[in-house]
């Protein structure tokens, strides 16, 4: 093989490397590429999802104080509960001392 025929192998090589990397980059991008209905279908979808992020947290806040005013509620109603029924002892034990007084009069 000479000087030419050297230099010429080179280069139909190169050339061929050449074409199969432009060839290879070409179905590349021509699979990886992204239309523009995706983009704006990705786009829209990321709104949809920033919205339902919104509002998941304000119904946790919603539920979070309504919680907190039910709990409150629900001790308000103990206390009064408890109130009541201390007051229903002490008039239950009132009604006994009278039943008692009046027994001792009939029979005195």
């Amino acid at each position: 093989m000479n000087r030419t025929e050297f230099i010429i192998a080179t280069a139909v090589i190169l050339m061929v490397a050449f074409c199969m990397g432009w060839f290879a980059n070409w179905l590349l991008h021509r699979f990886t590429r992204v239309s523009k209905s995706d983009v704006s279908e990705l786009e829209r979808m990321s709104q949809e999802l920033h919205d339902a992020e919104e509002t998941r947290d304000q119904a946790i806040t919603y539920l979070q104080q309504r919680e907190a005013e039910l709990t409150n509620q629900l001790t308000q109603t103990e206390a009064e509960l408890s109130a009541a029924m201390e007051g229903l002892r002490d008039a239950r034990h009132e009604a006994e001392e009278l039943r008692m007084y009046v027994e001792r009069m009939q029979n005195a």
